[in-house]
């Protein structure tokens, strides 16, 4: 009887616990359903972190796919209508044989040239060039358009051409760029075109330590992009095309660069990233290491200019470079008639070299940018490139009381009108940049930065027009009507 008793007790207890696990089961579906899931593949893309992103095992082309599926479509019919202004299409008179940098090698010397590259190099495309324009890569294309006014055509069919191939070509070579204070590598495809890479350092909302002097901070790769980009919008032409890319440090530098030098300054950091330093005068080492994440690694690719042989150049110092002292002050900082003097010294007395350096200075100043002590200039004509600051307003910079151009002028004014204002031309322009699928090229506090410089600039023009100095305008478009 007792048996009995018990073997039914036991059947009770065992019938209460299923029951018991039924219920808790049913519990925690509830309250799972109450949460989303969390950020686990398959997920949305909005859903991964920067480093699935940039994973090294999908190609850029992959990646690029992954992002664009949540990256924002910019309306670029504002940045059309500016391009289509008159001001930017103006009518200019044909251009001598001596306004051209470059001119075609008769057909016998340059087969022969063409013959003995091909047969020096292995892994490059064959070369079939011949004096027809439309046999030129688009790097020699760019380099057969440099003119004395500009780099490039403002309507310059081979300018997407040429930036598409600098993002998406197969990397041949990669050595690092003798000269200069930071780390910059010479990157080669397999046409034989070269761009210039310059690595991301820093993420690209860390401000700029308010601390630091002008000549302490790092290269920004995403400056160097925005640069092309105001040069473009601002019509002056003279920055090279520039264009963002995801770059593989392994298979893309480590792996086929010839120089035993950088080959020796890779490392994996602690957390599996591969990372290197090169050698340079400045921030080349272990401490401020170039690190992949892993292997994946954003940066600038600016297309080469022509070889010093065949397009000597010549550097100068720029008139209102900075002291470079922490303690004294430039001297155009405390001579007040020191822009005078300027425009009767030798090569700013004469030809349009004072209002081509006025220009470098509105896009120097617009993008913040300190440091520019010296300029280059082709043998024949002027052009300069640099960028620096764009995270902070600039402190002085010497535009003032000078000479502009009057077409400079009119674009800055259209600039500063609400339908074409700088920082939302900016903002489009750099939307069709590749690494604008990663983030944004420059943040909201970068552009509405350009816009309060913009104006600054326009209240010092006035501001001399008002003193009724006359020689402030220099009127290059005297047949353009207000």
């Amino acid at each position: 009887m007792r048996a009995c008793r018990y073997r039914r007790l036991q059947g009770m207890c065992a019938l209460l616990l299923c029951v018991s696990l039924v219920l808790h089961m049913l519990v925690a579906s509830f309250i799972l359903s109450l949460y989303p899931p969390s950020c686990k593949s398959p997920q949305p893309p909005g859903c991964q972190p920067y480093t699935n992103l940039t994973s090294t095992s999908l190609t850029h082309s992959e990646r690029r796919g992954a992002h664009e599926e949540h990256v924002e479509v910019m309306d670029l019919s504002s940045l059309e209508a500016l391009f289509s202004h008159p001001l930017y299409n103006l009518h200019l008179p044909p251009s001598p044989d001596e306004d051209w940098l470059l001119k075609v090698r008769t057909k016998g010397s340059e087969e022969q040239n063409a013959a003995q590259i091909s047969n020096s190099k292995e892994g490059y495309d064959h070369i079939d060039w011949n004096s027809s324009a439309n046999t030129h890569p688009s790097w020699l294309q760019f380099h057969l358009g440099i003119s004395r006014w500009q780099l490039y055509q403002h309507r310059d069919d081979n300018l997407p051409v040429l930036l598409k191939q600098i993002a998406t070509s197969r990397i041949v070579s990669a050595v690092q760029k003798t000269g200069g204070t930071q780390l910059k590598l010479v990157m080669t495809f397999p046409n034989y075109g070269q761009a210039l890479f310059k690595p991301m350092k820093q993420q690209r909302h860390e401000e700029t330590n308010v601390n630091l002097y002008y000549f302490s901070d790092f290269e920004r790769h995403n400056a160097e992009i925005a640069a092309f980009h105001l040069d473009r919008i601002l019509g002056f032409r003279r920055v090279p095309p520039v264009v963002g890319r995801l770059i593989d440090v392994i298979k893309e530098i480590k792996d086929v660069t010839t120089d035993h030098k950088l080959a020796r300054t890779f490392f994996n950091s602690p957390v599996g990233n591969t990372c290197f330093y090169g050698q340079c005068s400045y921030y080349c080492s272990t401490e401020h290491a170039v690190c992949g994440r892993p292997q994946a690694l954003e940066g600038s690719l600016a297309a080469m200019l022509p070889d010093l042989t065949l397009a000597p150049r010549r550097s100068w110092k720029n008139p209102w470079r900075r002291s470079y002292s922490r303690s004294k002050l430039a001297l155009w900082e405390n001579t007040p008639t020191y822009c005078n003097a300027v425009k009767k010294t030798p090569p700013y007395d004469r030809g349009t070299r004072l209002v081509d350096l006025i220009d470098m200075t509105i896009l120097d100043f617009l993008q913040s940018n300190m440091d520019r002590h010296h300029y280059e200039t082709f043998e024949i004509f002027v052009f300069g490139q640099q960028d620096g600051y764009f995270s902070k307003a600039a402190l002085s910079v010497p535009f003032l009381s000078s000479r502009i151009r009057r077409s400079t002028l009119l674009r800055l004014r259209l600039l500063s009108l609400p339908h074409y204002r700088l920082s939302d031309m900016m903002r489009t322009s750099l939307s069709q940049d590749p690494l604008f699928s990663v983030a944004p090229l420059l943040a909201e506090p970068h552009l509405s930065a350009l816009d309060r410089r913009l104006a600054t600039v326009l209240k010092t023009i006035q501001h001399c027009l008002n003193q009724q100095h006359n020689d402030v305008i220099y009127d290059d478009i005297p047949d353009y009507s207000d």
